[in-house]
């Protein structure tokens, strides 16, 4: 049986190569993006792995693209939460929207996403 590996932030960079991998390895893969729809769609040409759209620091929208995921493949066996921004600037110069951005990509969406692949597991 094929495991399943779903990597947040999997359409470029380090998620992209991480994707490959997985990929290599023989894993069917699910690459997370949130806005770079021609990065999307370039990753899932070139690599042959499903793409799916997503806010990971929305709980909500975590649980639509585990789904979606688990939908295509059943359940996720693993998860890389590779998603991050920045906010570059000086701290002090940092607005609290811009703060509360970093912390919900950043942070929050391990519990977002960790928590819905748990529960598909069950």
């Amino acid at each position: 049986m094929t495991r399943t590996a779903l990597v947040t932030g999997g359409t470029r960079g380090i998620g992209k190569a991480i994707v490959q991998r997985l990929k290599e390895d023989g894993f069917n893969v699910a690459a997370g993006y949130s806005g770079n729809e021609d990065a999307a769609r370039k990753t899932a040409e070139e690599l042959g792995v499903m793409v799916v759209k997503g806010n990971v620091g929305s709980f909500d929208d975590c649980a639509r693209a585990v789904a979606e995921v688990e939908a295509r493949f059943g359940p996720v066996d693993v998860l890389v939460n590779n998603a991050g921004i920045t906010r570059d600037g000086f701290f002090h110069k940092m607005n609290p929207d811009q703060w509360s951005d970093v912390i919900r990509v950043n942070m929050d969406s391990v519990f977002n996403m960790t928590r819905h692949v748990i529960n598909g597991m069950r």
